[in-house]
């Protein structure tokens, strides 16, 4: 019963990230985690930096550190419009904790000139980077 496959396409404004058959797809909505599964309701979703995990009909897990986008459900099609899609073997876990790094310290010392939403949304993506890229 929750094995049965659905079209899924994740797509950055760069390419097409993943196209194929899914049996899940997990993502971070804004209002929490959720689980999409063959036949789901028809779903518009704002999501979060986070990660992605489609469990493919083969079979292997397919994870993506994200940084926000959104998700539609809709005649079991998946369809993930994400600002950005990275696999944990493509992030340059250097680069991700120096992003890090500047933005503790931009939060620390905060100025007029901080933007401090801002801020806060880099510290979560590049720990976001980080955390997926060390599951691997």
């Amino acid at each position: 019963m929750f094995d049965r496959p659905f079209a899924i396409e994740v797509i950055t404004p760069e390419r097409t990230v993943l196209s194929t058959q899914a049996v899940s797809v997990s993502a971070p909505g804004v209002e929490g985690g959720f689980q999409v599964l063959c036949d789901h309701a028809a779903l518009l979703s704002g999501l979060e930096a986070g990660r992605v995990t489609v469990r493919t009909a083969e079979g292997p897990e397919q994870v993506f550190a994200t940084s926000g986008g959104v998700l539609e459900v809709r005649d079991n099609k998946v369809l993930l419009l994400l600002e950005s899609a990275e696999r944990p073997a493509d992030i340059d876990v250097s680069r991700a904790e120096a992003a890090r790094d500047r933005a503790r310290e931009r939060l620390a010392h905060r100025t007029a000139e901080i933007d401090v939403i801002r801020a806060e949304a880099a510290l979560r993506r590049a720990l976001n980077r980080i955390v997926t890229a060390r599951m691997s």
